[in-house]
């Protein structure tokens, strides 16, 4: 096991260090992310001005299914190894992932209507990607749902990694059925269909957007750790308090 994942005041020494970090390389990536995409970057020649969508929508949507596949990993790990950092990860990165999921599915909208000439379609890539985004309020709710925490975080674990199941079917829809949303772009065989004046802001967004998920989940787990060291410590006061009334 990494020393700093080892137990949760490991993390919490190691946050302390690294949070500046990457707090400055997300500013770094966002900043220089904004200005190709914004003034560098040229209108595509069909879509014209509308293509700037791509920016936000595309990494907003790589972030929904990586986060949610950090999550299921998370979530195995926690669930047969009993490690409790694991398990405050996987509820740390939830909201953020429902957040790009969310941005996902909005931005999506707006760039479809100009494109199929609808804000919805019940596409099978937009059905999966709603479907992944009732996966994270569910697990969000399930795992407050629970008075017992250990229990909400146990049956949490398990619907994350049956929503897993999800994931090839996002990434493959484009393939399996006939559908308005375009195939992969960027990996592909015979590389990349994105011209290099584009393709770099958007990994550079893609950065942004990465460094932010690190930037939230470090400062989220650092909450969470310190909301259970408090709820510990209550405990152990109520039950002092009980002993020394018998």
């Amino acid at each position: 096991m990494i020393k700093f994942l080892a137990t949760p005041n490991d993390f919490l020494n190691f946050q302390k260090h690294v949070w500046p970090w990457v707090a400055g390389l997300f500013l770094f990536l966002l900043s220089a992310g904004l200005w190709y995409s914004l003034a560098d970057s040229p209108p595509d020649y069909q879509q014209g001005e509308s293509v700037r969508i791509m920016y936000v929508h595309v990494p907003a949507s790589w972030m929904a299914l990586g986060i949610y596949a950090f999550m299921a990993l998370c979530a195995a790990v926690g669930f047969i190894a009993k490690h409790i950092l694991a398990d405050l990860m996987t509820r740390a990165a939830a909201p953020i992932g429902a957040c790009f999921t969310l941005i996902s599915l909005f931005t999506g909208s707006l760039w479809g209507k100009p494109m199929w000439g609808e804000w919805w379609v019940w596409d099978a890539r937009l059905t999966s990607v709603l479907i992944l985004f009732f996966l994270y309020l569910g697990y969000i709710i399930l795992v407050d749902a629970h008075d017992d925490p250990a229990r909400g975080l146990k049956f949490g674990s398990i619907l994350v990694m049956i929503g897993a199941l999800n994931i090839p079917v996002i990434k493959w829809s484009v393939t399996w059925w006939t559908t308005l949303h375009q195939p992969a772009s960027l990996l592909r065989a015979g590389g990349s269909a994105i011209h290099e004046s584009m393709l770099l802001p958007l990994l550079l967004m893609a950065g942004a957007y990465a460094t932010f998920f690190l930037l939230i989940l470090l400062w989220r787990l650092e909450i969470e750790i310190l909301k259970r060291k408090i709820a510990t410590h209550t405990q152990r006061i109520s039950k002092s308090g009980q002993a020394d009334e018998r």
